[in-house]
């Protein structure tokens, strides 16, 4: 299995405040890689840190062998081959649904209107959302912003999907849509990185999951030796606080 990014040595500080330290990890091609671990244990840093929305304190990060913080990389060239969802949308209210997903397309790629608009049409109709093409963000709910989010990351073909709790902000009704579109990109075979507090999900879709505390890789494996058999004491303390909680 090719390695598309490896992170080795990363650390991240915010002044006198370490938040990851010392990180390793490698993405495959084709891979679902899921990070799970409670709230401020490092993963939404570590996912910016990917794509460079952080600058990592020290450490290396390898895009197909090459490391991205070295002087001289073409960091713009980099972030095209990442697509990021975040928890709020960041959709651009004032255009509506289509024009979402060419925009980036023609300022970023150079692609030419037509083809930009053929491409979105695609995603759109990927997750479900071309018949409210002409729609404006405020006319949605908060599960269709997320799949136009997605939608709109597709579209710049990206070689690995970012998703930083995707459905963190959704009311619960409308978590299983965007779940499914993301199940549906996951069997695609999409590279994927999510960090997310959807522990059934995690189990269902990942291929490697990784369980953060407290700044490092606390524990690393299957979804069936995480979930089902942790070594270690915190993945155990946190995985019964989620699950009965």
């Amino acid at each position: 299995m090719s390695t598309i990014i490896e992170v080795n040595h990363l650390k991240k500080s915010f002044g006198e405040n370490e938040v990851l330290k010392d990180i390793g990890l490698t993405v495959n091609k084709g891979e679902v890689l899921t990070i799970i671990g409670s709230s401020g244990s490092g993963k939404s840093t570590l996912l910016r840190c990917i794509n460079l929305l952080e600058k990592p304190t020290s450490g290396e990060i390898l895009y197909n062998g090459e490391n991205v913080l070295s002087k001289g990389y073409n960091l713009p060239k980099y972030r095209t081959h990442l697509g990021m969802v975040f928890q709020s949308f960041n959709l651009f209210n004032n255009m509506n649904v289509l024009e979402n997903c060419i925009t980036g397309q023609i300022s970023v790629l150079k692609r030419n209107p037509e083809e930009a608009k053929k491409i979105a049409l695609e995603n759109l109709e990927k997750v479900g959302m071309k018949q409210f093409q002409a729609a404006k963000p405020n006319q949605l709910s908060g599960g269709q912003k997320q799949r136009v989010a997605i939608a709109r990351a597709l579209s710049m073909n990206p070689e690995v999907m970012l998703f930083d709790e995707p459905t963190s902000a959704l009311d619960p009704e409308m978590v299983g849509e965007v779940l499914k579109t993301m199940k549906d990109l996951a069997d695609s075979g999409l590279t994927m990185v999510i960090v997310t507090h959807e522990m059934g999900f995690a189990k269902d879709v990942s291929d490697r999951v990784i369980f953060m505390d407290k700044g490092v890789i606390a524990e690393e494996g299957t979804p069936e030796q995480i979930f089902g058999q942790p070594k270690e004491e915190r993945t155990k303390v946190f995985l019964k606080r989620i699950l009965e909680g």
